[in-house]
């Protein structure tokens, strides 16, 4: 199965990353987004992200440029219909994933891999929606996706030994590792790590320690590069609070309720980086 056109929908932080290693690895890019504004802001973002690898060493100008230029902002899905891989990487909300595979659905060619980079949504739910569910796999990076090697590959109760064997092999050529896991609440890190951060935030709330010790303790107790709080706003409390609701709504188990004090601070706002504010300021 030759692959060698990815169409991305979804242009925030987790959608211009897998653009951004995608066009690294010689493919070409079609971005996506609802949001005309955020389109602009990706594209900006993908390309200061391959001007800042230039200004220090790690590949030429003329690299940089062809990189660039294997990417482009399409404001109609229709584009998409050229592509050879369809990944969705839009927020946390298995509505909005629905929807967009569905209408992905409409105008892929006929042997086209559709995948969502979905951090706990259920690959067997989302392919359902689909005539061809086979051709429907798990493909979740993690943030700050040029930096982080690991990509879990998520195999559906449909999904078929081509659709996964081609996305495993699509991970490694981007320079990834591909761990391969069966559709599970979580899949394997979240499942281990948001119940972790989660708990963080009980000890916060319960007054154990304070938000800095809490990280100190797991960065030099524990050898964590970084802190489940600092974490948590790194990866968003609203994305954290989703998945911990996915994870306690599919195991109806309390132990993975979310932290009341984690609710709260979604609620008001207080989402981590991206707000400047959170468990730390910013």
């Amino acid at each position: 199965m030759k692959l060698e056109t990815i169409g991305i929908v979804g242009a925030g932080q987790m959608g211009t990353g897998i653009a951004q290693v995608c066009a690294a690895a010689g493919l070409t890019v079609m971005v996506n987004d609802v949001d005309a504004g955020a389109l602009k802001c990706g594209f900006d973002r993908l390309t200061a992200a391959f001007e800042r690898l230039v200004s220090k060493g790690k590949i030429t100008a003329a690299e940089a440029a062809d990189a660039i230029a294997r990417v482009k902002a399409v404001p109609e899905l229709g584009s998409f219909a050229a592509c050879d891989v369809l990944i969705e990487a839009a927020t946390e909300n298995v509505r909005i994933k629905q929807q967009i595979v569905r209408d992905l659905a409409a105008l892929a060619k006929p042997d086209a891999i559709m995948a969502t980079n979905t951090s706990s949504v259920s690959i067997t739910k989302l392919a359902a929606t689909l005539a061809d569910p086979s051709r429907f796999v798990g493909m979740h990076f993690f943030n700050p996706v040029p930096a982080m090697t690991l990509v879990e590959v998520i195999r559906g109760m449909q999904t078929s030994d081509a659709t996964f064997d081609a996305t495993v092999a699509l991970a490694e050529r981007l320079g990834k590792a591909a761990i391969q896991v069966k559709n599970a609440p979580g899949f394997v890190v979240n499942r281990i790590l948001v119940p972790m951060i989660n708990e963080a935030v009980f000890v916060l709330q319960e007054g154990t320690a304070r938000a800095d010790e809490i990280d100190a303790g797991m960065r030099l107790g524990a050898n964590h590069p970084m802190g489940p709080l600092a974490l948590a706003d790194l990866i968003g409390l609203d994305t954290v609070l989703s998945i911990m609701e996915v994870i306690h709504r599919e195991f109806e188990d309390s132990k993975y309720r979310p932290a009341p004090l984690l609710r709260e601070m979604v609620d008001a706002g207080y989402l981590g980086r991206k707000t400047k504010r959170g468990f730390y300021s910013y």
